[in-house]
């Protein structure tokens, strides 16, 4: 049975919610009006507002506006300065609170917002954000405008009162992979950056005042000038400085390593370029990872030397074996020490392949790029027993599919099964990628979803031999995800001013930082330049793509970037096959096909109903929005929307309706201010969550799926049908493969334009949205 939840659960208060709830998502008559607003470093404003700080400093910032920034404390703390005041707001509808921030200040520290002495929202990944996450290594989020971040308030904390108390805390950045406090939560050592105004009203829609200075975008940024082509040489010599080390090494190679020299054996500005050398270093390595497996099994499954121990091994010894195959060959048959008995090396090659080999099948990955690495990981090992050990070596057939099940050619079979077995127990019918190629965790991911440096390696790890075709099937994947993600890329300056695309980071799932990095085409990671994937493919679109970083001259300060990130091995690795892809898609003719969202291309909508997310370009207007928006464990009728504009840039957290099949279980938030951290990470015990208690719907859990309330899983939160009105939008999102949901369009509209199909239509009924398909109306700019 199909049940609507228009928001969350009251005895006695619920009619008044359901019409109060209809108005903050739209479908009545809109009220966009401020009901109070505090402006910071304005006396007479913080006089009236009950104001009070502890360490915090008044400044002149952007366009002579006066702000806040809340300071360190004396003693080093991971929490900093704070302000205190009193706001009004409406005892019967929903409200939401907006901070206005200035785009060209920059800081790691983060704002959190508390009610009557409670947090609003989670330290780290949560539904309801913080009011503002820092930008990491202070690069200016929106350079010369202001920007403003919403989030809605809790109903229980508002209703029936006319007036709340307001809190501003700051606290150092976080590393999100910390598995303790300390490593966990940084301490707080800069001051935040200006806090300008803070508003509540009862629209998820917030329209700052006429008056209010905003500044300007740049209509026509400068390009870059520098720097230019001289940076390849810097990275010729740093790729090459390490090979000498490593052909120079008296130690044993670790597997890395020899993965490494074995791909530079076929690069021909490289010394390892057809180097005997290489093949006694690779071979003097695996004879010692052997040796060193033999004395700690466990390291089949967790390999230290690897960047993600337990998701690699021994996948790049498995790889160095395949690519020097013929050169090996003639030494696998010569005996080796085992312990003190002697082997042949094949068969103790053969031993340790296999037992990382099965141990990763048994022990699969279920979110989507880390599916892809291990199961790459699967593959290689793999290639390296068809070199040694034909008979234990899976058939190409049989090993390929853990790769096709990575990349959504088949669905995925879950772990093999066996009494050590890892199992996820997510049904018979789970797909790695979205039908629209995006990739799939619980909803829309930035960062990580940017794979297409892993599929691009999965790509090379099929070819015969270094320079011949790979996979035909992945090569045709690795263009339609490239494809799907330009969507994802808007137009902006970049750090220093010059003209550049930015990738979209504020609705992803795991994202936490803006503004998104300068990209285009692809991402340039530790593991790959920005062209790896162009040059694998030369897919026309993609091509085009690249040519506008060639135009914008981004193409070697990414170069600078990537180099930047660390001195390490993987990052030096990733750097191997640069110079030879830059000078192969150099060469492509010019091609006219430029990035979606770049000013002066047409007006498009792209939806996925299965990530639950639309990019949307409409004349200026840049729209971001995640409706199925990180609801881990229930369904919490938010959305998360980025709306880009010449003018400013609005981020916020909204409500919407949503429509689901209810399982009957439901989930109540916890008192934990920390959201998504990792185990073992415990805040302070007088912190407590204003969200706790809050009651959420499951919907309902497919059969045979393994689930209990509190569960991470991607069906409970994931409704059927989602209706948002933000503005001059109104967009209904079908999720479902087999029923038709109605869109009901808003009061006193006859006709509206649909942006997907670009047709206006009649709103004298309410608009069918048919299975696995998004509706958009365009309220504004015409008559009625």
């Amino acid at each position: 049975m199909k049940q609507k939840f228009l928001t969350h659960f009251f005895t006695g208060f619920l009619m008044v919610v359901l019409s109060t709830h209809l108005a903050s998502i739209g479908l009545v008559a809109e009220s966009p009006a401020i009901i109070d607003s505090i402006t910071f470093g304005d006396v007479a404003s913080e006089t009236n507002h009950a104001f009070s700080s502890v360490t915090s400093e008044i400044v002149k910032g952007g366009l002579d506006e006066s702000a806040r920034k809340l300071l360190p404390l004396q003693t080093e703390s991971w929490q900093g300065g704070s302000m205190a005041f009193t706001l009004k707001i409406d005892p019967a509808q929903p409200n939401y609170a907006t901070i206005r921030l200035w785009g060209s200040d920059g800081s790691s520290e983060r704002l959190i917002l508390f009610c009557e002495g409670k947090q609003v929202g989670y330290i780290h990944l949560g539904d309801v954000d913080l009011l503002d996450f820092g930008n990491d290594g202070n690069e200016p989020p929106l350079n010369g405008r202001f920007f403003y971040s919403t989030s809605p308030l809790p109903i229980e904390m508002t209703k029936g009162k006319t007036e709340l108390h307001f809190e501003i805390r700051s606290i150092g950045a976080v590393w999100g992979y910390g598995q303790n406090f300390n490593q966990f939560q940084k301490p707080m050592n800069l001051p935040t950056r200006g806090i300008y105004k803070f508003y509540t009203h009862t629209n998820g829609f917030f329209v700052p005042p006429a008056n209010e200075k905003q500044g300007d975008a740049p209509t026509n940024p400068p390009v870059r000038k520098e720097p230019g082509a001289e940076v390849m040489d810097k990275l010729k010599a740093r790729v090459n400085g390490e090979i000498k080390n490593l052909l120079a090494s008296t130690k044993p190679l670790n597997e890395m390593q020899m993965e490494f020299l074995a791909k530079a054996y076929f690069v021909k500005w490289t010394p390892t370029f057809q180097n005997s050398n290489v093949v006694t270093q690779v071979v003097k390595g695996l004879d010692a990872l052997f040796a060193q497996w033999r004395e700690n099994p466990e390291l089949a499954q967790h390999d230290p030397t690897t960047p993600n121990p337990d998701w690699f091994e021994f996948g790049p010894a498995g790889d160095a074996i395949s690519l020097l195959a013929e050169k090996l060959k003639p030494l696998l048959d010569d005996p080796i020490n085992d312990a003190g008995k002697k082997i042949l090396r094949r068969a103790a090659y053969s031993e340790m392949l296999v037992a990382g080999r099965d141990w990763h099948r048994k022990n699969r990955r279920l979110y989507t790029n880390q599916s892809m690495i291990t199961d790459m990981n699967i593959y290689l090992s793999n290639r390296g027993l068809e070199v040694v050990d034909p008979a234990s070596a899976l058939s190409e057939n049989e090993v390929r599919r853990y790769l096709y099940e990575a990349l959504s050619l088949e669905p995925w079979r879950d772990s093999d099964p066996g009494a050590d077995s890892h199992r996820w127990n997510i049904g018979t019918n789970y797909w790695e990628l979205t039908g629209k190629t995006l990739t799939k965790e619980l909803g829309f991911v930035g960062y990580y979803g940017e794979v297409l440096d892993w599929v691009t390696l999965i790509y090379d790890a099929t070819r015969p031999a270094p320079g011949l075709p790979g996979d035909e099937k992945i090569k045709a994947r690795l263009e339609q995800i490239a494809n799907a993600r330009a969507p994802f890329r808007y137009p902006a300056v970049d750090a220093d001013g010059f003209r550049a695309m930015r990738a979209e980071t504020i609705i992803g799932w795991r994202d936490a930082h803006y503004p998104g990095n300068v990209m285009y085409a692809e991402r340039s990671t530790w593991d790959a330049s920005s062209l790896y994937a162009v040059a694998a493919t030369l897919d026309p679109d993609a091509i085009g793509y690249a040519q506008q970083m060639f135009d914008d001259n981004q193409f070697f300060i990414s170069l600078e970037r990537q180099m930047a990130q660390a001195n390490n091995l993987r990052v030096t690795a990733g750097l191997l096959g640069v110079p030879d892809q830059y000078e192969l898609v150099k060469a492509q003719p010019p091609i006219s096909k430029r990035l979606p969202m770049t000013r002066g291309q047409p007006d498009f909508v792209f939806s996925d109903e299965e990530d639950g997310v639309v990019a949307l370009k409409n004349g200026d207007d840049i729209l971001y929005i995640s409706l199925y928006w990180r609801a881990h464990k229930a369904i919490n009728f938010l959305a998360r929307v980025h709306y880009i504009t010449p003018q400013f840039e609005r981020i916020a957290v909204v409500r919407q309706e949503t429509e689901f099949e209810p399982s009957g279980l439901f989930y109540t938030r916890r008192d934990a201010i920390g959201g998504a951290t990792p185990g073992g990470v415990h805040y302070p015990d007088d912190l407590h969550s204003a969200e706790a208690g809050e009651k959420l719907p499951i919907a309902k859990i497919p059969d045979g799926v393994r689930f209990r309330p509190g569960d991470d899983n991607v069906f409970a939160g994931k409704g059927q049908f989602y209706t948002l009105r933000y503005g001059n939008y109104l967009i209904g999102m079908n999720m479902t493969t087999d029923k038709t949901f109605e869109l009901k369009p808003p009061e006193n509209f006859k006709t509206a334009r649909e942006l997907v199909s670009g047709k206006m239509i009649d709103l004298s009924a309410p608009v069918k949205v048919s299975p696995r398909s998004t509706v958009v109306l365009w309220l504004g700019n015409h008559d009625n």
